[in-house]
């Protein structure tokens, strides 16, 4: 299949994952929005609801390297069909929970459903369709995904005054099976048996699942996510404490997701002239630029401005640059194996950063979190750079 065919051929399971992907993000995020009803209910603390939250994302990442092999030898379709069913029941588990126990119950088996079922299994299915080609795919998905915080916060506020925080629970439950499960049943291509394309079979230099090329790209992912996932729940807070009024920084903190979703449709823009891994030095600089910047704010509000349009750009463009950085060293038989072992520390480091990073605010002050960032940043830039010089050769005559 030709680059045309293969864009034409991917165009409707991209809105169906897309579609999908936002409702099953939205679906998950439930927590932030209601974890005060929540914590009430349930008679714990706040933290203890939020630590649901880190039940999901390290079930999530320990799952993944187990649905490697499923997604290698029966395809992403099927993993995902069987997740999306996992998920409603890890909902309606929450929904039901009345103790500590039950309610982490709930969040664990989301985690175990979210693994075969959000970004990874869909990252997978594009390549699937498209191999190398399903760049601009992945950046197109992540430019609508994206978008959940925006459409499901108010949906869940408004549903859960009329119905509670249980009611919207069991409501994304039901939207799950009767919206989400139909389209990956009757939306997305079944995987055909597996075919390697001359390209791909000379492809010069394709990288293994466990040489040092893998090592560096799961640490120049990791490394780069302690930041994002870390700020993502911090930034407020961050910015109280580098002296903006609680005012200021909600506002700042709000803005920074239409700034991320920018980024994304930059990818789009800028796909075919640079891949994953030149995205990936680029947007890494910009990270640690901004972090520079912040330092040096000292509460002013243009400059936090500065800082925010930079973070943003380059946060949004590495959420996608995660998932196409592999896509330089892997063929469609590697791709799955490799993205699915990823997944591990990714979600991990996703789980730890936010209370490492708070931790270390409250103890050292906000200085220290920044110096921390700033060191991860850098040394991310590192080994991007290292990974660049071993790209594959005709990567590297396309990408010069």
């Amino acid at each position: 299949m030709d680059k045309s065919g293969s864009e034409r051929g991917i165009l409707l399971p991209l809105i169906v994952l897309s579609v999908a992907q936002l409702i099953g993000w939205g679906a998950v995020s439930f927590s932030a929005v209601v974890s005060r009803d929540m914590a009430q209910d349930l008679n714990i603390d706040i933290s203890s609801v939020f630590a649901g939250t880190t039940v999901f994302y390290v079930t999530m990442g320990a799952c993944a390297p187990f649905l490697s092999r499923l997604f290698t030898s029966i395809g992403a379709r099927p993993v995902m069909i069987g997740g999306t069913v996992v998920s409603a029941g890890g909902l309606v588990l929450v929904s039901s929970s009345h103790s500590l126990a039950a309610y982490f119950l709930g969040w664990l088996v989301l985690g175990a459903g979210g693994s075969a079922s959000l970004t990874t299994p869909a990252h997978i299915l594009l390549n699937e369709i498209a191999g190398r080609n399903a760049a601009r795919a992945i950046a197109g998905l992540a430019l609508v995904s994206g978008l959940f915080g925006t459409v499901f916060w108010p949906l869940t506020s408004f549903l859960s005054a009329e119905i509670g925080w249980r009611g919207t629970c069991e409501t994304y439950a039901a939207v799950m099976i009767l919206v989400c499960l139909p389209l990956y049943v009757f939306g997305l291509p079944r995987k055909g048996k597996a075919v390697v394309d001359v390209k791909e079979r000379a492809f010069q230099g394709s990288a293994r699942s466990f040489d040092r090329t893998f090592y560096l790209i799961v640490a120049a992912i990791a490394l780069n996510a302690f930041i994002t996932f870390g700020f993502s729940s911090i930034l407020i807070e961050l910015l109280k404490a580098e002296g903006l009024s609680p005012a200021q920084a909600l506002a700042y903190g709000s803005a920074l997701g239409i700034v991320q979703i920018f980024a994304r449709g930059l990818n789009l823009i800028g796909e075919k002239r640079w891949d994953g891994v030149s995205v990936g030095v680029a947007s890494s600089a910009g990270l640690c630029l901004s972090l520079v910047i912040l330092f040096g704010a000292e509460g002013s509000p243009v400059v936090v401005a500065v800082f925010l349009v930079l973070y943003g750009i380059s946060s949004g463009a590495l959420a996608v640059a995660r998932s196409t950085i592999p896509l330089v060293f892997y063929d469609k038989g590697e791709f799955a194996k490799a993205l699915s072992r990823i997944a591990l520390p990714l979600n991990w480091i996703s789980a730890i950063s936010p209370p490492v990073l708070i931790s270390l605010m409250t103890s050292l002050g906000s200085r220290a979190v920044l110096i921390l960032c700033l060191l991860c940043s850098c040394s991310a830039i590192l080994v991007l750079l290292l990974l660049r010089s071993r790209r594959p050769m005709s990567q590297a005559i396309v990408n010069p």
